[in-house]
């Protein structure tokens, strides 16, 4: 693997500006083999579908169009997105519809309960979208949906995937004190690329974010896509942060361009590569990494429970 490292590292910039990042030709853009995925079929797929009908649910999985939708909703899981669909944030990699957010809807926290409820979810995962508009960020909602989901479904573990807080270290104690075992948030990529692909966010803030998750007594969890153009030096360096900000649980996946409006990919990560980075990051210090090309943040999060810290 030092071999790999070292050769790499020889055939890749130290530093890169988006601005002078190669543009793929259709042939070198085409998708590899490993990047192919299940078509949404079965019947415990349309189960799902029509619970997440029926409560007027929205999913991480439809908005941000996972590849994993299939695999994940034929097994009977989902990672359900609360606070609406429709972000305050313009993050260029991001399918999620960006604009001017409706008024949240109060009685969600208990739709989100009687549907996992209803499925039989084991691990729950809950997500949202940023909501900059509001003065406690949504916290409160937040709160209160991992309480109707632990009071409907006592047994069920939650894993919340929370947005950026812009520093509202209030609003992040009240999202995160409700009896949720795992508690997710982002960095999406790495520090020269920030502001590229996520424009209205910092990353040292985020990595303080997960400082003070950790120093709450959380399990704590984030995730980064890959093949947006940084170097392997540079992903090293943030696990290497992400470790001294008290990270335990690391996803690593490949970027997959949404639509032509949002960035290009760069690179297709091979397998051997995410191999390469889940070996480097267990040895940076960082408990568990699940690192593939269509590794996702909720990916198998029902492991990520149980991983000794």
């Amino acid at each position: 693997m030092s071999k790999f490292f070292s050769d790499h590292k020889k055939s890749t910039l130290s530093s890169r500006n988006m601005i002078d990042l190669p543009v793929l030709t259709p042939e070198v853009r085409r998708k590899p083999d490993w990047l192919r995925v299940k078509l949404p079929v079965g019947e415990n797929y349309r189960k799902v579908r029509e619970l997440v009908d029926k409560y007027k649910l929205h999913t991480i999985c439809q908005s941000g169009n996972c590849p994993n939708m299939g695999e994940c909703w034929g097994e009977g899981t989902a990672t359900f997105m609360i606070l609406g669909n429709v972000c305050t944030r313009s993050c260029t990699f991001c399918a999620v519809a960006t604009g001017k957010p409706q008024e949240y809807d109060t009685e969600e926290p208990k739709r989100v309960a009687e549907a996992i409820k209803l499925m039989g979810v084991k691990h729950a995962v809950i997500t949202s979208v940023n909501r900059d508009e509001l003065k406690d960020r949504g916290a409160e909602i937040w709160h209160q949906t991992v309480v109707e989901v632990k009071k409907l479904s006592p047994e069920t573990t939650i894993e919340t995937l929370i947005p950026d807080t812009k520093g509202n270290w209030e609003a992040l104690e009240r999202m995160i004190s409700a009896g949720q075992e795992v508690v997710s948030h982002n960095m999406e990529t790495v520090k020269s690329l920030y502001r590229k692909v996520r424009p209205q966010a910092k990353y040292e803030r985020s990595l303080e974010q997960i400082r003070r998750t950790k120093a709450y007594g959380k399990r704590t969890k984030s995730g980064m896509m890959l093949g947006l153009g940084e170097t392997v030096e540079e992903v090293r360096e943030a696990m290497q942060d992400l470790v001294e900000n008290g990270l335990d649980i690391l996803t690593l996946g490949q970027y997959l361009q949404p639509t032509k409006m949002h960035l290009e990919v760069i690179e297709y990560i091979h397998p051997d590569k995410f191999a390469f980075y889940k070996e480097e990051g267990l040895k940076i210090g960082l408990k568990y990494v699940e690192s593939g090309a269509l590794v996702r943040s909720s990916y198998h999060a029902e492991r990520h429970v149980n991983v000794p810290i």
